[in-house]
């Protein structure tokens, strides 16, 4: 009998894939999954973002700079228009790929979670289209409230609702007549949050990015590797567009618009929200909410704090101004990178004080703390401003 080594090199090589499948088996390719989710991802907004650039740049579709805005040339704002493709994209190509190799549609995608992701589509589907018509000619507030409530009420219908508050206010376990209002207010207000805080290079974009990193690992820790999957692919598509969005000049710079920042900013709040109410079931701890909310702290709080302001003032609640948080901080003489930097650096160090401190007091004194924070960065940065006008 002859031999016949490539036989034995197959028979070897199938061999050592069967052993890593039985030791590692599904850990092993949802990492790959996830880490081919976020390449794939990458690799799509990376080619589609300079196609936009070159169709804004051929059709004049530019964001033009005013009193209002930062920046002082003419730069094409319909980046965002590649985020959503992208994430379906890799999404869709991952999912599909681990049932070629033998990976059925198990239980992550059955059931009540295949209705969120369904509704999730839809819903993202939705603003991204609202977004695009608003970059090109423009919504009325109105028609955004509309159209927003209407998403954001999808998701409670495949069972998707905040329905533990951990003693927050005194609330602890929430019924179905107040986790579903509530739920479908906090997207409204995260996704506007997102929208509102997209006013310097880089800020949305890098704040988001680092949100869905930090939440997508908290999904991977728990085993959930499709909610994984998502917050990775979203950070996937941001990155290329934050190197054009920070360092690209003239021809190869591009802001991502509301197509951008309102599927940002409902992506966001899904997975901000799911986390404390899958979580809640199996493993319920205090943490699971106070950290993924701190995550979007500072834009809630501009958001929130902002509107008050007009409110004091009698000034309409959604009429744009320069009192935001990254207004101050250009008042400052700080650049948009250094900027983004600041907040960034802020939110981590909340994170770290958050993440000790609710071992050891009540959520609601944390939640005093924290405004207290944002307060003091708020007036600091005010300060800052007149002694730099000086």
């Amino acid at each position: 009998m002859l031999y016949q080594p490539s036989n034995n090199k197959h028979m070897l090589t199938a061999s050592l894939l069967a052993i890593i499948g039985i030791i590692y088996g599904e850990p092993l390719k949802s990492k790959f999954s996830i880490f081919l989710c976020l390449v794939l991802s990458f690799i799509f907004s990376f080619i589609f973002l300079p196609q936009i650039m070159k169709i804004s740049k051929r059709k004049q579709l530019y964001d033009v700079p005013n009193g209002r805005k930062s920046h002082k040339e003419k730069v094409p704002r319909l980046g965002g228009i590649a985020f959503f493709p992208s994430i379906v994209l890799s999404m869709s190509l991952v999912v599909g790929y681990r049932y070629l190799i033998g990976f059925p549609l198990n239980e992550q995608l059955t059931g009540n979670i295949l209705l969120e992701f369904l509704f999730l589509a839809a819903g993202c589907l939705f603003l991204f289209m609202m977004g695009i018509e608003d970059d090109l000619i423009g919504v009325r507030y109105r028609k955004k409230f509309i159209t927003q409530f209407l998403v954001a009420s999808l998701l409670p219908i495949s069972g998707f609702y905040l329905n533990n508050l951990y003693g927050l206010l005194g609330l602890y376990e929430l019924p179905v007549y107040v986790g579903v209002p509530l739920t479908i207010l906090l997207i409204v207000f995260i996704t506007n949050a997102v929208n509102l805080i997209d006013g310097i290079d880089g800020l949305a974009a890098g704040g988001s990015t680092f949100s869905f990193v930090v939440i997508g690992w908290m999904f991977f820790q728990k085993d959930l590797w499709l909610y994984s999957m998502l917050a990775f692919s979203a950070a996937g598509c941001l990155l290329p567009f934050l190197y054009f969005n920070i360092w690209g000049h003239r021809d190869r710079k591009i802001f991502m618009g509301d197509a951008g920042s309102l599927s940002l900013g409902f992506l966001l709040s899904f997975l901000i929200i799911k986390f404390p109410l899958y979580i809640s079931e199996t493993d319920p701890d205090v943490k699971n909410l106070v950290i993924p909310f701190t995550l979007l702290f500072i834009p809630m709080f501009d958001a929130l704090r902002v509107m008050l302001v007009r409110a004091m003032h009698h000034r309409p609640l959604f009429l744009a101004d320069r009192n935001h948080l990254h207004h101050k901080c250009l008042a400052t003489g700080m650049t948009h990178l250094q900027a983004t930097g600041l907040v960034l650096i802020f939110t981590i160090g909340l994170l770290i004080l958050n993440y000790w401190l609710v071992d050891i007091c009540n959520i609601n004194l944390l939640l005093v703390i924290d405004l207290l924070l944002g307060g003091a960065l708020s007036k600091s940065l005010n300060e800052w401003a007149v002694h730099h006008q000086k």
